[in-house]
Protein backbone atom coordinates (compact mmCIF):
# COMPACT_ATOMS: atom_id res chain seq x y z
CA UNK A 1 0.00 0.00 0.00
CA UNK A 2 2.69 2.66 0.67
CA UNK A 3 4.34 1.69 -2.57
CA UNK A 4 1.06 2.69 -4.05
CA UNK A 5 1.06 5.74 -2.26
CA UNK A 6 4.53 7.15 -3.27
CA UNK A 7 3.51 6.28 -6.78
CA UNK A 8 0.30 8.35 -6.70
CA UNK A 9 2.32 11.35 -5.04
CA UNK A 10 4.66 10.52 -7.77
CA UNK A 11 2.24 10.96 -10.47
CA UNK A 12 0.50 13.79 -9.13
CA UNK A 13 3.96 16.15 -8.04
CA UNK A 14 5.25 15.01 -11.78
CA UNK A 15 2.05 15.78 -13.64
CA UNK A 16 3.33 19.05 -15.58
CA UNK A 17 1.75 22.45 -15.59
CA UNK A 18 0.64 23.95 -12.48
CA UNK A 19 1.28 20.73 -10.60
CA UNK A 20 4.81 19.90 -11.52
CA UNK A 21 7.32 20.66 -8.40
CA UNK A 22 10.12 23.29 -9.82
CA UNK A 23 13.18 24.46 -7.75
CA UNK A 24 11.46 28.03 -7.39
CA UNK A 25 8.44 26.38 -5.76
CA UNK A 26 10.08 26.57 -2.57
CA UNK A 27 8.33 24.46 0.47
CA UNK A 28 5.59 22.50 -0.29
CA UNK A 29 3.11 20.44 2.10
CA UNK A 30 2.46 16.90 1.59
CA UNK A 31 -0.76 15.53 3.48
CA UNK A 32 -0.95 11.60 3.78
CA UNK A 33 -4.62 10.91 4.80
CA UNK A 34 -3.56 6.95 5.26
CA UNK A 35 -0.61 7.61 7.75
CA UNK A 36 -2.77 11.41 8.79
CA UNK A 37 0.08 13.12 8.62
CA UNK A 38 1.49 16.42 7.14
CA UNK A 39 4.94 16.92 5.43
CA UNK A 40 6.88 19.84 4.99
CA UNK A 41 9.15 19.24 1.94
CA UNK A 42 11.61 21.40 0.52
CA UNK A 43 14.50 20.71 -2.02
CA UNK A 44 13.97 16.97 -2.04
CA UNK A 45 14.08 16.73 1.98
CA UNK A 46 11.95 16.50 4.87
CA UNK A 47 12.03 19.47 6.88
CA UNK A 48 8.83 18.83 9.45
CA UNK A 49 6.03 16.14 9.61
CA UNK A 50 3.11 16.93 11.68
CA UNK A 51 1.37 13.61 13.37
CA UNK A 52 -2.42 12.98 14.67
CA UNK A 53 -3.73 15.12 12.22
CA UNK A 54 -7.43 15.68 12.01
CA UNK A 55 -9.29 14.89 8.29
CA UNK A 56 -13.21 15.07 7.45
CA UNK A 57 -15.34 13.46 9.89
CA UNK A 58 -16.68 11.33 6.82
CA UNK A 59 -12.91 10.57 5.15
CA UNK A 60 -11.47 11.79 1.97
CA UNK A 61 -12.50 11.55 -1.15
CA UNK A 62 -11.58 13.23 -5.03
CA UNK A 63 -14.85 13.84 -5.84
CA UNK A 64 -15.98 15.71 -2.48
CA UNK A 65 -19.29 17.87 -2.24
CA UNK A 66 -20.86 20.73 -0.46
CA UNK A 67 -21.71 19.54 3.00
CA UNK A 68 -20.58 15.69 2.48
CA UNK A 69 -17.45 15.73 5.04
CA UNK A 70 -15.14 14.47 3.23
CA UNK A 71 -11.16 16.14 2.69
CA UNK A 72 -10.61 16.77 -0.84
CA UNK A 73 -7.76 14.83 -2.74
CA UNK A 74 -5.63 16.42 -5.44
CA UNK A 75 -3.07 19.06 -5.73
CA UNK A 76 -4.05 22.56 -4.34
CA UNK A 77 -2.80 25.91 -3.70
CA UNK A 78 -2.86 27.93 -0.02
CA UNK A 79 -4.65 31.05 -1.95
CA UNK A 80 -5.81 33.01 1.45
CA UNK A 81 -4.91 33.34 4.86
CA UNK A 82 -7.03 34.03 7.96
CA UNK A 83 -4.56 34.95 10.97
CA UNK A 84 -7.94 35.58 13.10
CA UNK A 85 -10.46 32.50 12.41
CA UNK A 86 -12.18 30.72 14.81
CA UNK A 87 -9.72 27.80 14.03
CA UNK A 88 -6.41 29.82 15.44
CA UNK A 89 -5.04 30.03 12.45
CA UNK A 90 -6.54 28.85 8.62
CA UNK A 91 -4.48 28.37 5.72
CA UNK A 92 -7.49 28.40 2.87
CA UNK A 93 -6.82 26.24 -0.21
CA UNK A 94 -7.93 26.78 -3.93
CA UNK A 95 -10.43 24.17 -3.92
CA UNK A 96 -12.05 23.37 -6.18
CA UNK A 97 -9.54 23.35 -8.08
CA UNK A 98 -9.46 22.82 -12.19
CA UNK A 99 -9.59 19.16 -11.98
CA UNK A 100 -12.78 18.79 -9.59
CA UNK A 101 -14.25 21.53 -11.50
CA UNK A 102 -13.88 19.76 -15.33
CA UNK A 103 -15.07 16.57 -13.56
CA UNK A 104 -18.18 18.17 -11.71
CA UNK A 105 -19.66 19.88 -15.12
CA UNK A 106 -18.93 16.83 -17.15
CA UNK A 107 -20.89 14.45 -14.12
CA UNK A 108 -23.56 17.70 -14.25
CA UNK A 109 -22.68 18.33 -11.03
CA UNK A 110 -22.69 22.34 -11.92
CA UNK A 111 -23.48 24.00 -14.65
CA UNK A 112 -21.16 26.16 -17.28
CA UNK A 113 -22.06 29.59 -15.52
CA UNK A 114 -20.39 27.87 -12.50
CA UNK A 115 -17.78 25.48 -14.23
CA UNK A 116 -16.79 29.14 -15.82
CA UNK A 117 -16.69 31.15 -12.78
CA UNK A 118 -14.43 28.75 -11.07
CA UNK A 119 -11.96 28.28 -14.06
CA UNK A 120 -12.03 31.76 -14.56
CA UNK A 121 -10.99 32.92 -10.63
CA UNK A 122 -7.97 30.31 -10.97
CA UNK A 123 -6.40 31.02 -13.84
CA UNK A 124 -6.87 34.66 -12.48
CA UNK A 125 -5.01 33.48 -9.23
CA UNK A 126 -8.01 34.49 -7.68
CA UNK A 127 -9.89 32.49 -4.51
CA UNK A 128 -12.53 30.39 -6.41
CA UNK A 129 -16.12 30.55 -5.96
CA UNK A 130 -16.88 28.88 -2.31
CA UNK A 131 -20.30 28.36 -2.56
CA UNK A 132 -21.14 26.26 -5.55
CA UNK A 133 -22.14 22.14 -5.23
CA UNK A 134 -18.39 20.82 -4.63
CA UNK A 135 -18.59 22.84 -1.53
CA UNK A 136 -15.58 25.39 -0.23
CA UNK A 137 -13.79 27.04 2.41
CA UNK A 138 -11.51 24.03 3.02
CA UNK A 139 -8.21 24.58 4.02
CA UNK A 140 -5.55 23.97 6.83
CA UNK A 141 -5.95 25.24 10.29
CA UNK A 142 -6.11 24.26 14.19
CA UNK A 143 -8.36 23.78 17.17
CA UNK A 144 -9.20 27.03 17.91
CA UNK A 145 -11.07 26.68 21.36
CA UNK A 146 -12.37 23.03 20.31
CA UNK A 147 -11.35 20.13 22.47
CA UNK A 148 -7.65 18.70 22.22
CA UNK A 149 -9.51 15.32 22.95
CA UNK A 150 -11.80 15.24 20.32
CA UNK A 151 -9.11 15.87 18.10
CA UNK A 152 -6.44 13.30 18.95
CA UNK A 153 -9.35 10.48 18.60
CA UNK A 154 -11.62 11.78 15.86
CA UNK A 155 -11.25 13.00 12.48
CA UNK A 156 -13.50 16.15 13.41
CA UNK A 157 -13.88 18.84 10.28
CA UNK A 158 -16.17 19.85 7.19
CA UNK A 159 -13.55 18.56 5.13
CA UNK A 160 -10.18 20.12 6.31
CA UNK A 161 -7.44 19.33 7.66
CA UNK A 162 -6.41 19.80 11.30
CA UNK A 163 -3.65 20.38 13.23
CA UNK A 164 -3.25 21.68 16.99
CA UNK A 165 -2.60 25.34 17.57
CA UNK A 166 0.72 24.90 18.06
CA UNK A 167 1.60 22.23 15.51
CA UNK A 168 -0.42 25.28 12.76
CA UNK A 169 1.85 27.75 14.03
CA UNK A 170 5.21 25.57 13.28
CA UNK A 171 3.78 25.22 10.03
CA UNK A 172 3.46 29.22 9.77
CA UNK A 173 6.86 29.11 8.54
CA UNK A 174 6.72 27.25 5.80
CA UNK A 175 3.32 28.16 4.27
CA UNK A 176 2.68 31.74 1.86
CA UNK A 177 0.30 32.56 -0.28
CA UNK A 178 0.72 30.06 -3.52
CA UNK A 179 2.42 27.17 -1.22
CA UNK A 180 1.67 24.24 -2.74
CA UNK A 181 -0.55 21.43 -1.13
CA UNK A 182 -0.93 17.40 -2.32
CA UNK A 183 -3.54 15.59 -0.44
CA UNK A 184 -3.38 12.16 -1.05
Amino acid sequence: MQRIRAYLVALLVGAGGPVAAQADDGPWLMVDTGEQTLTVMEEGQVKQTFKNISLGRNGYDPQRTAGDGRTPLGVFRVAWINPNSRFHLFFGLDYPNHQRAEQAFQQKLIDFDTYYSIRRALYRGDVPPQNTALGGNIGIHGIGNGNRRVHEEANWTEGCIALTNEQVDQLAQWVSLGTRVVIY
